[in-house]
């Protein structure tokens, strides 16, 4: 895994990172590193102590650079001994083709909102709550739970659009900007799907303002790749309390730009 994702996680990272991070010379990486990709090669070289078979997990290998991924490509060609390698991932289209040539695909389906929601429900959310949090996860429940426990209250995102279009700096305070820039991507989906008449997936239709539906789609792709943009940037230690306004300050002008 990505070192970001571990420490997201409350995972340990490897003695040698956290030493690294821990002592300024280096940031948290945000793709797996080719120095974890060959200990995890060596890992699976190693005779296993119980006899049985290793399976290998690498999540998610959309983040794999090159180097990573053309360290791990002989390993896939011939697995030494009884080891799977599982490489799981949202966006297979960026994995290297000689990689995806030499795995056995299976697409994973999503669940039924019913059963995500009953899952919610058991972990501890009420049903309007749960509700919210899958759409706004866009239906996906292991990221709604993520964003239930650590997010601001579930019952502000429903509002979060209008706050913005009305110019309320303070409707991302809950945020950080990696998280900030994430909710905004994803009202800008949903205005861009609107304005090409498909429905919204993140907010309810009726949660976005009614000066929405009069936005130009080019308007719109131009703030999707400023988003971009500054999601390049997002880990970087800037004031939050600054960029956090200057997100909602670009938000509310995409709203009522002429």
């Amino acid at each position: 895994m990505p070192e970001t994702v571990l420490i997201e996680r409350g995972w340990p990272l490897g003695e040698k990172a956290q030493a690294e991070i821990d002592d300024k010379k280096r940031k948290a990486s945000r793709e797996i590193r080719v120095e974890a990709m060959r200990e995890t090669i060596e890992f699976s070289q190693r005779t296993s102590a119980r006899g049985r078979a290793k399976v290998v997990l690498v999540y998610p290998a959309e983040r794999m650079n090159h180097v990573t991924a053309n360290a791990l490509l002989k390993t896939l060609e011939e697995p030494p001994g009884d080891v799977k390698f599982v490489l799981a991932t949202e966006a297979s289209h960026l994995l290297l083709p000689t990689i995806r040539s030499r795995c056995m695909g299976h697409a994973m389906a999503w669940p039924e909102m019913s059963a995500a929601l009953d899952w919610l429900a058991a972990q501890g959310f009420p049903p309007a709550d749960a509700r919210a949090l899958l759409r706004i996860a866009g239906g996906r429940p292991d990221d709604a739970l993520l964003l239930g426990r650590s997010g601001p209250p579930a019952e502000s995102w429903p509002r979060l659009p209008r706050a913005l279009a009305r110019g309320d700096v303070g409707a991302l305070s809950g945020f950080t900007p990696a998280q900030a820039i994430t909710v905004l991507q994803k009202l800008c989906h949903d205005l861009l799907s609107q304005g090409c008449g498909a429905p919204p997936r993140f907010f309810d239709a009726a949660d976005l303002p009614e000066t929405s539906a009069r936005m130009s789609i080019a308007r719109l792709s131009g703030w999707a790749q400023s988003l971009a943009r500054a999601a390049r940037t997002a880990e970087h230690p800037f004031n939050p309390g600054l960029a956090l306004e200057d997100l909602a300050t670009q938000a509310h002008h995409i709203f009522h730009l002429p």
